[in-house]
């Protein structure tokens, strides 16, 4: 048993989409969240560019005695893991291969969307973890790039976001998809508005909900999971404007988060 925190980090809020997961899943744990909200996006960053950024952030965590990293971002996960694995020594979960897997699982006509960032879709990421697996799938990424803004704004639910799904997803709809990855830890608060434009023939996949099963399994098997039975303690920081965190972060994970520390990452 390991009391010490685990680490989530994100390029801005959307990560908290998976640290809610975490905190369902894994009740007892306590975790330090990291929000890199005076650089988002990441998404129309260059590879060399998020590399810089995740390792700097990935410094500030380890000073908090983190004992494993989930990195809560599918841009960051997509450029940057393969790379943060061989300089860190510290178990790293990312996002994009859990969702890959769950969507594997669930295709029945092998033929998968992924909807993402500019920088998540144009990596390639999802499309080469499917591919491993499932060498015949048809995957056909999307970037939509103004669901972050519109969750941003709390306009999830409105017409301005089914308007805008139903532009971005016809050319899914037309390769008849049967399984979605919501490869943006902003897009499962879309999960309504896109299901609308789709259908309940697609399966949509949260990578968010996925993550944290598999941070349970790798802490699990590390023998690294909290003794604790009481509630986990979450501490947040962010690069930029906590107010504005405090305010859209709560709508996310659904509870006020009270306390936010901004912390300057470029010394990192």
């Amino acid at each position: 048993m390991d009391n010490r925190p685990i680490g989530v980090f994100d390029s801005g809020i959307g990560g908290l989409t998976v640290l809610k997961e975490i905190i369902e899943q894994l009740p007892g744990e306590d975790i330090i969240y990291f929000g890199d909200t005076a650089r988002i996006p990441y998404g129309t960053r260059s590879k060399e560019t998020v590399i810089k950024y995740v390792f700097q952030s990935f410094r500030f965590l380890l000073t908090k005695n983190i004992k494993a990293i989930v990195i809560a971002c599918n841009t960051a996960s997509a450029l940057a893991m393969e790379e943060a694995q061989k300089v860190f020594q510290v178990p790293i979960i990312g996002v994009v291969e859990p969702g890959a897997k769950a969507s594997i699982s669930a295709t029945k006509n092998n033929v998968i969307g992924v909807i993402g960032t500019e920088g998540t879709i144009n990596s390639g990421s999802y499309q080469r973890k499917i591919r491993k697996t499932l060498p015949s799938g048809e995957i056909i990424g999307v970037s939509c790039p103004l669901f972050v803004q519109i969750v941003e704004e709390g306009w999830e639910n409105s017409d301005v976001a089914y308007l805008t799904a139903q532009k971005y997803l016809l050319e899914l709809k037309e390769h008849n998809i049967d399984t979605l990855i919501l490869g943006c830890t902003h897009y499962p608060a879309l999960r309504y508005t896109i299901g609308k434009v789709l259908g309940d023939k697609v399966t949509l996949i949260n990578p968010a909900y996925e993550t944290a099963k598999a941070t349970k399994v790798l802490l699990k098997e590390q023998n690294l999971l909290s003794g604790k039975s009481d509630g986990g303690k979450y501490n947040y920081y962010v690069s930029d404007d906590p107010e504005k965190f405090k305010r859209i972060g709560g709508n996310i994970i659904r509870k006020e988060i009270s306390a936010v520390q901004k912390i300057n990452i470029e010394n990192l």
